[in-house]
C-alpha cells in the first residue's frame, strides 16, 4: 500500500490540555511565564518565517484590549493567540495568505488552523445569540459566556466546526471532477457541500452530487477528513460509486464538470503541459482524495 502523505491542516504538535482550561490560577501562570509565546498573525494570515514555519514573539506584542486564547503547549511552551477583532471575510484567502500556506509544513499549518478558527470565531461571536448581550471570554479562550452577573443569561457559547462532504463520484475507471466560475482558469476539484441537519454523510454525499451534476449514486466510502479554517470546517472526503456517466450541471453550483481517468489525474496532480485541468494545491483534502484515488 502507498504510503501517503497527512492530510492538509493535520498533524499539529500542540497539546490543547483542555484539563485545564477552567483553570484560571493555570492560565494567568502561563501568561506570566516568561517562556509563553504569542502565535503572529497579519489579520488572518500567518506571519511566516524566510525557513517557512510559524513566526512566535513575546506576550508583550498582544492588543493590551484583546483577550489571549492559550492555544496549549509545543515543546512545553505555553502558545497563544490574540483575540483581537478582526474584520476580514474568513471564507476567502488573499495572495498572501495562499503563498504562506504553500510554505508551511502540514504540522505547522494545522497549529495556525487552529489559532486562526479561534480568533474568527471570537471575532463573529461577542454578543451572545440567545438574548444579545455582550459576551466574554472564557475558559482560556476556548469559549465565550454571556456573563449573569452583568445581567446576561448564562449562556455559553462554544466555536463550531461545520461538517462538509468533499467527493468524488466514480464511474468505469473514471472520477468526476468540477469547477466554479471564481477558481483560476482551469483548476478543477473535488464537487462538496455542507452536511444538512438531520442528514447522514452518506446522504449528503448523494445528494450533492445528484444538486450540482445531476449524478445518482450508490455505495459511499469513507476516505480521509481533514479541517478547513475557511472559516471553520471538517471536510469529509469519500468517493461514490455513480450509476451513469451523465451529467446535468446546476449551472449556479458550478460552471463545468468532467469525467477525468487514472492518467489524466494522475497528468494533474504532476502538473505535467498536457494536464486536461489544474488540481487543487496540496494542502487541500480534495489534492489528498485525487492521489489516493489514482493510487487505487
Amino acid at each position: 500500500m502507498a504510503d501517503f502523505p497527512a492530510p492538509g491542516f493535520t498533524g499539529s504538535p500542540l497539546v490543547r490540555i483542555d484539563i485545564e482550561r477552567d483553570n484560571k490560577v493555570y492560565f494567568d501562570a502561563q501568561v506570566q511565564s516568561l517562556s509563553a509565546r504569542l502565535l503572529r498573525l497579519d489579520g488572518l494570515t500567518p506571519v511566516v518565517s524566510d525557513e517557512g514555519a510559524l513566526s512566535w514573539g513575546s506576550l508583550a506584542e498582544a492588543d493590551p484590549d484583546a483577550g489571549l486564547a492559550l492555544l496549549g503547549l509545543i515543546d512545553d511552551l505555553p502558545r497563544f493567540v490574540s483575540l483581537a477583532n478582526v474584520d476580514e471575510d474568513p471564507a476567502q484567502r488573499n495572495a498572501a495568505m495562499n503563498t504562506a500556506l504553500t510554505m508551511l509544513a502540514s504540522g505547522e499549518a494545522a497549529t495556525y488552523a487552529a489559532a486562526r478558527c479561534l480568533v474568527d470565531w471570537h471575532s463573529r461571536h461577542n454578543f451572545c445569540a440567545r438574548c444579545g448581550r455582550e459576551t466574554r471570554v472564557f475558559r482560556s479562550g476556548w469559549a465565550r459566556l454571556c456573563d449573569r452577573e452583568s445581567g446576561g443569561c448564562g449562556a455559553e457559547h462554544y466555536p463550531r466546526t461545520d461538517p462538509v462532504v468533499i467527493m468524488l463520484a466514480e464511474y468505469r475507471g473514471r472520477v468526476l471532477v468540477g469547477r466554479q466560475h471564481r477558481w483560476p482558469q482551469g483548476r478543477y476539484s473535488a464537487l462538496a457541500g455542507f452536511v444538512e441537519v438531520g442528514e447522514s454523510i452518506e446522504e449528503a454525499v448523494a445528494r450533492e452530487l445528484h444538486e450540482e451534476a445531476g449524478v445518482v449514486v450508490g455505495p459511499v466510502r469513507y476516505v480521509a477528513s481533514q479541517p478547513w479554517p475557511f472559516p471553520s470546517q471538517l471536510m469529509i472526503a469519500c468517493i461514490a460509486q455513480a450509476e451513469s456517466d451523465a451529467i446535468h450541471l446546476d449551472a449556479n453550483e458550478l460552471e463545468h464538470a468532467l469525467w477525468a481517468d487514472r492518467d489524466e489525474v494522475r497528468a494533474a496532480l504532476a502538473a505535467t503541459a498536457d494536464a486536461p485541468f489544474l488540481a487543487p494545491p496540496p494542502y487541500a483534502i480534495a489534492h489528498t482524495l485525487l492521489t489516493r484515488w489514482v493510487h487505487g
